[in-house]
């Protein structure tokens, strides 16, 4: 494997590692207490973006890299090692978790709809696809485009905004927003009710959000990206090192 995409792949596992590691082990430790949660997974995503954003982007989140992929800004290859080195720290950081808490206490880290409130199935899918709308628009407003917010406090921003929808969507379906963040636990957990639901929803909202800024406010003043030969990533543009 090319050393740069090695290197990339690396820092996507320790992003989604410590992602699910983090705030699913939030959600063991508080009872499902949503402060603790919307906490730990906005400063979770925010310090490893400000740790790791300059060396792979700092996706961490395979309905980002989707996004990316299909805005042009990586290529092909990178987005499959992309996709696997998150899934793979998923599952890491979720068996971790079992050893640590066993089963039944696992199940506080697996998101699911509650469906005793009435919040069946569709709607926790378009809940999930908003709340992942939200989150891949702060990351191509203050990450992509260059005249958003400095790039030293986009890691902020990202991370606040999962913070704010934990607490409006985490009741409701956990908030996950990522396929990783939901496939490790249910992995680990052996526990997978509703599991299209966290992978379709993210990433219809990931393009969603990805191209309408896309194409509203950036590809009229920038130039097609061109792939960089022997690279292995699409050549950057400005403001396209950094994300969530």
């Amino acid at each position: 494997m090319d050393e740069s995409i090695l290197r990339r792949g690396v820092a996507e596992f320790a992003g989604a590692f410590t992602l699910i590691f983090i705030g699913g082990g939030a959600g063991i430790v508080s009872g499902h207490d949503i402060v603790a949660v919307a906490l730990a997974n906005g400063l979770a995503i925010g310090i490893m973006v400000s740790n790791l954003g300059h060396i792979s982007g700092g996706h961490f989140n395979p309905a980002i890299t989707l996004g990316f992929l299909a805005t042009r800004r990586i290529t092909p290859v990178l987005a499959v090692a992309y996709w696997i080195s998150q899934l793979l720290g998923a599952v890491v950081a979720a068996l971790t978790l079992r050893f640590l808490f066993h089963m039944p206490a696992l199940l506080g880290a697996v998101p699911s709809i509650n469906q005793g409130t009435g919040f069946g199935n569709g709607r926790g899918f378009v809940l999930e696809m908003i709340m992942t709308g939200f989150l891949v628009w702060a990351v191509w407003a203050t990450a992509v485009d260059p005249r958003g917010a400095f790039k030293s406090i986009a890691g902020l921003a990202i991370g606040l905004t999962i913070s704010i929808d934990v607490l409006a969507g985490g009741p409701m379906t956990g908030a996950a927003m990522n396929p990783a963040r939901a496939f490790g636990p249910m992995l680990a957990a052996n526990h997978w009710s509703g599991w299209w639901i966290y992978w379709l929803a993210p990433a219809a909202g990931a393009l969603i959000a990805a191209l309408v800024y896309e194409y509203l406010y950036l590809r009229p003043t920038q130039p097609t990206v061109v792939g960089a030969p022997g690279s292995g990533v699409a050549e950057p543009r400005p403001g396209d090192t950094a994300t969530s």
